[in-house]
């Protein structure tokens, strides 16, 4: 068995918290709790074999939030179903702990977004996302006006509900429920997605992810709402700026069979067919 310590995350939840009482009967000190609510990103180990994550997606998103840089590989455990970033489920942890320690996994790699705001020449937010970031107005019944350029050129401005820049993991989220593509996680791309364009003919848009992104805010910005893997959010003013390209921090994932992201998705999304 591997030597080297094993970071746990845990969510707010009874069930997660029995999982993790059992998992330190088992393993003894060989767990390190992390405490992301609490602790700083300087507190993680440097010698951590992983991370696993007790929770859903939205604990998974935290925890990638959480380790920035570090290149910790995460491993997502679901309560209940099958989660797209915690394929791993209470009922086989077991086993896919055994197969963790014997060092029967894969590292699948997942492109983050660099999102930055500048504000009157200074730089207010730089944050790397997994899932995606969200332009949209605080009041509903207002369309908000973003203006793209694509590698400094003028593409379009997007009047809609909003807009979702997004990553290939985060294709199967927000974006997904607003009529984007389904991405597979390697194909190397940025999908913009608005919500509900006042023009039918502005749609889902893939584009490369060696591109770099300016978004201005238009028309009366004052409203606008930027939110971060749907966990953060920033008010926006008028004259801000905001730049997203791929960020040079991949997050490690660790998976137990190649082709897994095809057996979530099925799962997830509740795909039928005469073949099992």
């Amino acid at each position: 068995m591997s030597t080297k310590k094993i970071g746990l995350v845990i969510k707010n939840d009874a069930k997660a918290e029995k999982k993790a009482r059992e998992l330190e009967k088992r393993m003894g000190n060989q767990f390190v709790v992390i405490d992301v609510q609490h602790s700083k990103n300087t507190d993680i180990p440097d010698d951590l074999l992983c991370l696993i994550v007790l929770g859903g997606d939205g604990t998974f998103l935290s925890v990638a939030r959480f380790i920035e840089n570090r290149g910790i590989p995460l491993m997502g455990v679901k309560f209940g179903e099958v989660g797209f970033l915690a394929e791993t489920t209470e009922d086989k942890l077991n086993e896919a702990l055994d197969s963790l320690l014997k060092g029967e996994y894969l590292i699948q790699q997942r492109t983050r977004l660099d999102i930055k705001v500048m504000r009157d020449n200074k730089q207010i937010i730089d944050v790397d996302v997994l899932n995606d970031a969200v332009i949209n107005k605080s009041a509903l019944s207002r369309l908000a006006s973003c203006a793209v350029y694509i590698d400094s050129t003028y593409l379009t401005t997007y009047r809609a509900d909003g807009l979702i820049i997004g990553t290939p993991t985060g294709s199967t989220a927000y974006s997904l429920a607003a009529g984007g593509p389904v991405v597979h996680p390697a194909v190397p791309s940025i999908i913009l997605t608005p919500i509900c364009p006042f023009t039918l003919t502005n749609r889902p848009l893939i584009i490369p992810d060696s591109t770099k992104i300016e978004i201005r805010l238009e028309g009366s910005p004052e409203d606008m709402i930027l939110t971060l893997d749907g966990q953060e959010g920033f008010e926006m003013d008028p004259g801000d700026k905001i730049f997203i390209k791929k960020s040079r921090n991949d997050i490690k994932m660790i998976s137990f069979e190649n082709q897994s992201y095809y057996k979530v998705l099925k799962t997830r999304l509740k795909w039928s067919g005469g073949r099992s």
